[in-house]
């Protein structure tokens, strides 16, 4: 599969405004108010979540910024989870750290305690033309 680390980026810089496009899993992540890192292992991004809405978003590195959990994976592994229709092994986020393709660190309870609401958070980019073909 061939895909650019650039789309990825861009992919992920997208998702503050895909997600507030998309009442109903805004609506799923009510209860969640978290900082967290989540991204391509190359560039991830500091991510603020209040009341299910990414209020902040800035790219990582930031000086002093603390988080609560981390998830990055591989851009090759974002560019495969966001395929239309991902192959086996490609599919979940969970399966990506199984791969050794993604990594989830720190305290992970608010992201297995809202688990269906980041795979759905960053899976929309999928849903809108960043996974290319297959």
């Amino acid at each position: 599969m061939s895909f650019s680390p650039d789309v990825v980026i861009a992919g992920f810089r997208a998702i503050p405004e895909l997600l507030a496009r998309d009442a109903a899993l805004t609506a799923r992540g009510r209860w969640l108010d978290v900082d967290c890192l989540l991204g391509p292992s190359t560039q991830p991004f500091h991510v603020a979540i209040r009341a299910g809405k990414i209020v902040d978003m800035a790219p990582a590195p930031v000086l002093m910024r603390s988080w609560r959990f981390a998830y990055r994976a591989t851009p090759a592994a974002f560019a495969a989870y966001w395929q239309a229709m991902p192959a086996p092994g490609w599919h979940d986020l969970l399966a990506l750290t199984k791969r050794g393709q993604a990594t989830l660190e720190g305290d992970v309870h608010p992201f297995m305690a809202h688990l269906q609401y980041f795979k759905d958070l960053l899976a929309l980019p999928r849903q809108n033309g960043f996974g290319g073909a297959s």
